[in-house]
């Protein structure tokens, strides 16, 4: 709170571009460096129009197709808009809070379009050279009447190195307003810290003597970091609990842009709390302290990986600062007491992450010299995979390279004794390879929750394997494997033609693939296929990969043109 911001001018991320028709005229704002709404120097209704145009007032309000951009609410990130042609916009990707390194996540507003108006926004800042959406991936998008999040077709996106940018790296992709309504783009399915808050109070009024929720400590900007009991009362209460209580403590969210990991999380609660057969097992041997959003102020600004104070938190933990990481220095200090307790015993750390280039879920783990130690370690993500279809062993990984010595797995699994299984759970932003068809499976919200939920169930499998429950503890009949797919079914299908239909494909190739975004829909999983199969096998970030990238995007932004024009 008495953290002074100053930004006296505008920073190198958002220098001109070789194109921009005017230096920095936004609308009303002349300048990026406003401190707006909830995050520094996010757009506030800012209405893109030509330079030759004086701006819009109260009397002179801007005409239907000019369009209004807007990033001042919770998690929101955009930082500029440059107005390129009628059709085209350049936009800028803000900067985390005191750490301009960062520059990945956004999710903004766009209102006053006109109906079946056609545009192209670039995303010209990019701070990630590699990226999912040269697999397939897209932005998503939803409208006033239509709040189910959705993906714009991949044919549409381009993500490639572009020169009229300083070289910076660029998503390009194209749009639809098939509607006169407010239609809200981001870079992957929001999670807010209001929509956690309610969430918890939610829990609360379910009055469940199993459930506790406590403030483990207070943001920098005065937020609240809770952290979840759930067990059994019996095994707080020293009179009744076993000689030592095992005890599991996972965490979430340290990385504000890593929206799938507060998914996955709920999930985890949800099963945990449910009436569940393994649920309740689970409740009445084993304590589990839960702390869903470790980066509060984060969130709410709209970063993609720092704090307010522009740390990365997750390398941190070995420091942590009561004053500068109030969240890490109180949940170290309460995870070390419990290890120290003659009654406790802490079995687990999983650090719940989303990943920005890789697919599917997996974990990273730690490195043991002792070959006993490392297939006990090894034991649980093997378990995780047989319940879950969207978990890849060949993706798991056991290392304990310098760069990651201040995370929270390799802090725990280094401060804490050899039983503590600490491992790092990452998540795909984007999709997974079915294991069954060896296809590409975009991710959902549901299939993030189930990923959650079946990493609960792994616990049951987990502490049957190495003895503690016997067979006779485990429900004789237990619940089928909630798996994270079901794209193919019917169910699925008839939800996406319902949904995606709506917002019109823009393809510049044959007419025969304009018919509605759902039709189309079915090949957008293989046009990262097709795109390296043009590279002729060059590395993708090769400079002959990156000169091919945009030259496909100028081809598409030619036809593009040229459909508009018609």
């Amino acid at each position: 709170k008495n953290l002074s911001v100053s930004m006296a001018t505008p920073t190198p991320h958002y220098s001109e571009s070789a194109r921009s028709p005017l230096s920095g005229i936004i609308g009303d704002h002349p300048s990026p460096t406003l401190l707006q709404g909830p995050g520094l120097a996010n757009v506030n209704r800012v209405v893109a129009h030509p330079p030759s145009v004086d701006a819009p007032t109260a009397v002179n309000k801007p005409k239907k197709g000019t369009l209004i951009f807007d990033a001042c609410f919770e998690s929101g990130n955009l930082g500029r808009v440059d107005y390129i042609s009628e059709h085209e916009y350049d936009l800028f990707i803000r900067p985390d809070t005191c750490n301009t390194k960062f520059r990945v996540w956004f999710n903004f507003t766009v209102c006053n379009v006109a109906k079946d108006q056609r545009v192209v926004f670039n995303l010209v800042n990019f701070s990630k050279t590699k990226s999912l959406y040269r697999e397939g991936m897209s932005p998503l998008v939803k409208s006033s009447t239509r709040p189910r999040w959705q993906r714009i077709p991949s044919k549409n996106v381009f993500y490639y190195r572009s020169p009229e940018h300083h070289k910076n790296y660029v998503m390009s992709f194209a749009f639809c307003f098939d509607r006169d309504e407010v239609y809200q783009f981001s870079y992957s399915y929001p999670y807010t810290y209001t929509r956690l808050q309610n969430y918890l109070s939610m829990l609360d009024k379910r009055h469940m003597d199993y459930y506790s929720r406590e403030r483990l400590a207070i943001s920098v900007q005065q937020r609240r970091i809770d952290i979840l009991t759930i067990t059994h009362p019996k095994n707080l209460k020293p009179k009744f609990k076993p000689s030592t209580t095992k005890v599991v403590f996972i965490t979430s969210r340290v990385h504000p842009g890593e929206t799938p990991a507060s998914y996955v999380c709920q999930g985890l609660i949800d099963f945990l709390v449910s009436f569940n057969p393994l649920a309740r097992l689970l409740r009445e041997n084993i304590v589990f302290k839960i702390v869903p959003m470790l980066n509060p102020d984060g969130v709410y600004l709209g970063n993609y990986r720092s704090s307010l104070m522009g740390f990365d938190l997750n390398r941190h933990w070995l420091e942590a600062s009561a004053w500068a990481h109030p969240s890490l220095h109180a949940l170290k200090k309460l995870i070390l007491e419990t290890h120290s307790s003659h009654s406790n015993c802490v079995d687990f750390y999983i650090d719940i992450h989303a990943h920005s280039t890789l697919m599917n879920g997996f974990m990273y783990g730690n490195v043991f010299d002792d070959d006993e130690k490392f297939d006990r370690q090894s034991l649980f993500p093997k378990l995780l995979c047989n319940n879950c279809e969207d978990f890849s062993l060949n993706n798991t990984n056991y290392n304990r390279d310098s760069v990651k010595a201040g995370t929270g797995r390799r802090c725990f699994g280094g401060c804490l004794d050899d039983r503590v299984l600490s491992y790092t759970l990452e998540v795909s932003l984007y999709c997974y390879v079915s294991a069954a068809t060896h296809q590409i499976v975009p991710y959902t919200e549901e299939a993030y929750v189930r990923l959650g939920y079946n990493l609960g169930r792994t616990f049951v499998d987990y502490y049957r394997a190495v003895g503690y429950f016997t067979p006779e503890m485990i429900p004789k009949q237990r619940p089928k494997r909630v798996v994270a797919a079901a794209s193919s079914s019917t169910t699925t299908q008839q939800h996406r033609k319902s949904t995606i239909s709506g917002f019109k494909s823009i393809s510049a190739s044959s007419s025969s693939s304009q018919k509605g975004g759902a039709s189309s829909n079915n090949n957008n999983d293989m046009v990262a296929t097709q795109r390296s199969t043009i590279l002729n096998g060059c590395r993708s970030n090769s400079p002959r990969a990156e000169r091919e990238y945009y030259r496909q995007f100028e081809e598409f932004k030619k036809r593009f043109q040229v459909k508009v024009s018609k």
